[in-house]
């Protein structure tokens, strides 16, 4: 299902068919230094991934995870979305992309997209997001955003603390 269209990308909800794409997205270097390393390591492993973190979130809440493709010709560049962490008190903003498609100005695009899409059609208050510790492209990004930070916090399922952000929307 079609989600949102930027300038130059397209947001759509992912489907079975992109496994190929999201297994190379949890494998790259920094998925795993900055994001996890879910043990992603065949296409089905990426499909059942996949599964439940994005598919079964579409249907429960509505939103999450989207993937970002270039409108010009359709090539997958990363996922960008809104999802709702149990740990955290708001929902929050993620983005990923392929290390081949960094430094082009998609993460922030793609993101921008996403705090519209939470203040126009969901009407959420405050939009937050997570970092690793040291992660400064994505805090630099938050910060173009207009994110403030809020602290570091221990959050199931990570090893390592993360930086918290938010957005009043």
């Amino acid at each position: 299902m079609h989600i949102l269209d930027t300038q130059r990308l397209s947001l759509r909800e992912f489907t079975p068919l992109d496994a190929p794409f999201l297994l190379e997205l949890l494998n790259e270097p920094g998925w795993i230094r900055n994001i996890s390393n879910p043990g992603v390591r065949t296409p089905d492993d990426a499909l059942a991934w996949a599964e439940g973190r994005l598919f079964k979130v579409y249907r429960e809440l509505g939103h999450g995870f989207w993937a970002v493709q270039r409108r010009s010709d359709g090539e997958l560049v990363g996922m960008c979305g809104l999802f709702k962490r149990p740990a955290l008190p708001e929902p929050d903003l993620g983005y990923a992309l392929l290390a081949r498609h960094e430094g082009h100005g998609y993460a922030l695009e793609a993101a921008r997209g996403c705090v519209a899409l939470a203040r126009e059609r969901f009407g959420w208050p405050v939009l937050m997001a997570i970092t690793a510790v040291d992660n400064p492209a994505s805090v630099a990004l938050l910060a173009r955003l207009g994110f403030v930070e809020q602290g570091q916090k221990q959050l199931e399922g990570y090893s390592e603390p993360s930086r918290v952000f938010s957005l009043k929307l």
